[in-house]
């Protein structure tokens, strides 16, 4: 089964609007996957702020949507669009958010503090769409038409990254961002995390991976839970994955500099025992699979 996968935002930490950063946009991170035989059903890809023009393009669309939102965790960047979501303000809608709990911390508590009324007017309780808020842990779920893996990642909090295959068969599409490759930092995963993340990934058609820093920043920022382009390429071909979506960008990134990355990263690709294509996404960029 065909799908196609759009990027409304792919920068990190925060919204970094401008000139500078005109061409691949500002806007932190959401995907959209969309089957084409499934009108009317959409799985969504965290809520950053490009969560708006998700929301917005939907309402131009038109009709009732059926939406599944997969949070990979709750920092800002990655929920801090969902207030802002349109069709959860929208009578008929049917919206389910999934992710991972906090620690202690239920992710309905976490998304109706973010709309309290001492930092937002309207509360959660008042959308007037078909709203559900459930919890995720590690393991193989459906959702969406689609067969979902989730795995835990190393970054600070609870982390999930996902594999999407198509319930009926098809491409797979891999959502990894927010994912510290190299040393340093104090995550809860097994001995063997990077063995089982190579396997989580193995031959996936399109893997969309954090790359919010290049070789120079390391090692200011171990411990952080993100990874250099290197580190991303160098996954992608050890698990033998078909395209490499560069995702994540640091919002000090300018259009030029990203250029800049592509070009390094691409040439890494093309020097591995396993050549693939490799693109810095941005708001905007679109694929059929």
């Amino acid at each position: 089964m065909s799908y196609t996968v759009t990027v409304w935002g792919a920068r990190g930490s925060i919204p970094s609007p401008g000139p500078a950063t005109s061409r691949y946009g500002g806007n932190t991170s959401c995907v959209s996957v969309e089957l084409q035989d499934e009108p009317g059903r959409l799985v969504v890809l965290d809520a950053g702020s490009g969560i708006r023009l998700l929301g917005n393009a939907l309402l131009e669309r038109g009709g009732r949507w059926e939406i599944d939102l997969l949070l990979t965790h709750t920092h800002w960047d990655h929920i801090q669009g969902f207030p802002f979501f349109a069709p959860m303000f929208r009578d008929g809608n049917v919206v389910r958010v999934r992710g991972a709990r906090q620690g202690d911390v239920d992710l309905g508590l976490i998304l109706r503090q973010q709309m309290h009324p001492v930092v937002f007017p309207v509360p959660l309780e008042q959308t007037a769409a078909a709203l559900t808020i459930e919890h995720l842990e590690p393991g193989r779920f459906e959702v969406g038409g689609f067969a979902v893996e989730a795995l835990q990642l190393r970054h600070p909090g609870t982390t999930l990254g996902y594999r999407l295959t198509p319930a009926g068969g098809g491409a797979t599409l891999a959502y990894v961002t927010d994912s510290e490759l190299g040393p340093g930092g104090r995550y809860d995963v097994g001995p063997g995390w990077r063995d089982e993340l190579v396997r989580f990934l193995a031959g996936v058609d399109l893997l969309v991976h954090d790359a919010m820093y290049t070789p120079d920043d390391m090692d200011a920022h171990r411990g952080w839970g993100h990874s250099c382009y290197s580190e991303a390429v160098a996954l992608a071909a050890e698990a033998r994955v078909g395209q490499l979506w560069l995702f994540h960008h640091r919002p000090e990134r300018t259009d030029t500099m990203l250029d800049a990355v592509v070009r390094a990263a691409q040439a890494l690709a093309d020097r591995s025992d396993h050549s693939f294509e490799v693109r810095a996404v941005g708001e905007g960029t679109q694929l059929s699979l």
